[in-house]
């Protein structure tokens, strides 16, 4: 891999709506390159569009946000360009059809006719491939994935890997490019405690390279940058958006007086819900 230069992010009061809600609002963030930046909230909160929204895969409605010196919404390909996913649902999925050295050259192959300069492709091809299999075995490393651990080596078929091991292929592939931003959906979902320490150990090791690393969570550590997301709505009214990563905002008030408004809220709590969900389907996920 060439040598890493961390995006910073910032963001100030940046919001995403979809056709029946929020999928986030008010987010607010300075963080410096190499950070390591924690999405914390419960399924269905809009961390995965916030996640997109931040990589320049989706289009924000509200405020604005700076990734790498590129403004967003108005530079989104040239925040594409610095940034990478690792494992995004729906989005950026390993194929389970393949090998992990399959998985792992089409990466490379990608990365070539993609992210490398156009003069790379008139190497060559002895060259070429000498250079792909240099910049695997250091993204391998650097995701701490030894594939002769694996069941049948590099043979071994990316369906049969556990969880943990396809994080890191995932984060592997995404290092190829050398992204100023690293991005990971659900880092914690099915993992053993262990797994999950393990986990947030390889992200602080991808942030010690100096790339900056965003990571949606359902629990972040103590020692990273947090923005919180929360399904609920602000209270009637508000339309400041003071909510997704503000510690301090106060919590919803409920009414027992009046079932009337405990079904509104709800109802608002639901169609924040599916605002997310249409974002991300409006978006088309790219």
């Amino acid at each position: 891999m060439d040598s890493p230069h961390g995006a910073a992010v910032k963001a100030e009061d940046f919001g995403l709506k979809g056709p029946r809600g929020w999928a986030f609002r008010g987010v607010g963030i300075d963080a410096a390159p190499g950070s390591l930046i924690a999405v914390e909230g419960p399924s269905g909160s809009g961390r995965t569009c916030l996640l997109l929204a931040l990589t320049g895969r989706m289009k924000p409605t509200r405020g604005h946000a700076e990734v790498g010196g590129h403004r967003l919404p108005k530079r989104m390909t040239a925040v594409r360009r610095i940034t990478a996913l690792g494992p995004v649902s729906g989005v950026n999925e390993l194929d389970q059809a393949l090998t992990v050295a399959e998985q792992l050259r089409e990466g490379a192959l990608l990365q070539r006719h993609y992210g490398a300069p156009v003069r790379a492709m008139f190497r060559p091809r002895a060259e070429r491939r000498a250079a792909a299999e240099a910049r695997i075995a250091s993204a391998l490393e650097a995701a701490g994935l030894d594939l002769a651990t694996l069941p049948k080596g590099e043979r071994t078929s990316v369906r049969d890997l556990e969880r943990l091991e396809a994080v890191r292929l995932s984060v592997a592939i995404a290092l190829l490019g050398s992204p100023g931003l690293l991005a990971l959906d659900d880092l914690d979902l099915k993992l053993s405690d262990t797994e999950r320490a393990e986990a947030w150990d390889l992200l602080r090791s991808v942030a010690a390279r100096g790339i900056t690393v965003l990571a949606v969570c359902s629990e972040a550590p103590s020692d990273a940058v947090v923005l919180r997301t929360s399904p609920e709505e602000p209270d009637a009214g508000d339309d400041s958006g003071n909510g997704a990563a503000d510690d301090s905002r106060s919590a919803p008030k409920n009414d027992t007086k009046n079932d009337t408004k405990n079904d509104t809220k709800n109802d608002s709590a639901n169609d924040d819900t599916k605002g997310a969900d249409d974002a991300l389907a409006e978006a088309g996920r790219a």
